[in-house]
């Protein structure tokens, strides 16, 4: 998430450094997913790229539409996988379409 919001930003991990006060190496570890940086971190360094952070609801027990998750489970290994393709793709038009934090 962080490289995506900072290369959106077009900034290197340089600039995304000096800009935050981060260490570049830092940046890198996050990026690659070698650390996991506390969420005030990461929050100053999407800020820095002129997004923010969202909450998002984690689910619970009770939450789950486990009708959905039957339906899935009771398709063929194709359709299961045209869906899981289909889903991927339409993910993947949401990102490209998120807009930055004015």
């Amino acid at each position: 998430m962080l490289n995506m919001a900072r290369r959106r930003a077009g900034l290197t991990q340089r600039e995304l450094s000096r800009l935050t006060g981060v260490p570049q190496p830092s940046i890198s570890r996050i990026e690659r997913g070698v650390v996991s940086p506390t969420v005030d971190m990461l929050e100053r360094l999407v800020r820095a790229c002129g997004m923010e952070l969202e909450p998002v609801g984690v689910p619970g027990e009770n939450d789950l539409d486990w009708t959905l998750i039957d339906e899935l489970l009771e398709m063929r290994t194709p359709a299961r996988a045209a869906y899981v393709a289909a889903t991927g793709r339409e993910i993947g038009r949401i990102m490209r379409t998120a807009r930055p934090v004015a």
